[in-house]
């Protein structure tokens, strides 16, 4: 049975952040609030982890993880990014956008997509996110918290540990932070090419 905490959205507790990172240190798969809906994240080198959440959402190799970084001086060790595309990010960032762009060798080959070797990589504006990321010092393995048959992301955490109390470690209840999942900006070919609109504005970019 999972654990669950209720973690200020705010102001988030250290304590509590301290023993959620405990959790994901152990190979724990937690969900957690972000600025855009509910997630489920573990350990980048987590390979069980990673197969729990495609248990858990029903997804196909070809399914896109994101690795969740608390801020751009994290980015270049796993993604190949440009100048053009460092000025964009940094104008966007933290925000709820996903970047695609290419995957370096530090990134586990299961995690990259397909032939491309690409990767998505996020710097989310959330206080318990970032809180978690800096206490972990590392980014989170992550992928947004959509139930097969579902339209749109979890939103409620006591909803989440009632349907998923035995396939999760950790519920982090952040409260409501939406339903809109990230806008996904393909950085790969040096132009940056919308792959879905979300909470993220799209405003300015080639679509």
């Amino acid at each position: 049975m999972s654990q669950f905490f209720q973690i200020h959205p705010v102001n988030p507790q250290q304590r509590l952040i301290r023993n959620a990172v405990d959790i994901i240190r152990a190979d724990g798969l937690v969900a957690y609030p972000t600025d855009s809906s509910y997630a489920l994240g573990c350990r980048v080198g987590d390979k069980r982890g990673m197969e729990r959440i495609r248990r858990i959402r029903e997804l196909g190799e070809s399914h896109n993880f994101t690795l969740v970084c608390r801020d751009l001086s994290e980015i270049a060790s796993y993604a190949k990014v440009d100048n053009s595309a460092y000025r964009l990010m940094k104008s966007l960032t933290p925000g709820p956008y996903t970047f695609i762009l290419r995957a370096t060798h530090e990134v586990p080959r299961r995690l990259q997509q397909g032939k491309r070797k690409t990767i998505g990589i996020r710097v989310p504006d959330h206080p318990i996110t970032l809180a978690l990321l800096g206490e972990l010092g590392e980014p989170l393995m992550s992928s947004t918290l959509i139930l097969p048959g579902r339209d749109h992301p979890e939103t409620d955490a006591h909803d989440i540990r009632e349907r998923l109390e035995h396939e999760l470690d950790l519920v982090i209840d952040g409260g409501n932070c939406g339903l809109e999942p990230t806008t996904v900006v393909d950085l790969v070919d040096g132009s940056a090419q919308v792959l879905r609109r979300g909470r993220g504005s799209t405003e300015g970019f080639g679509q």
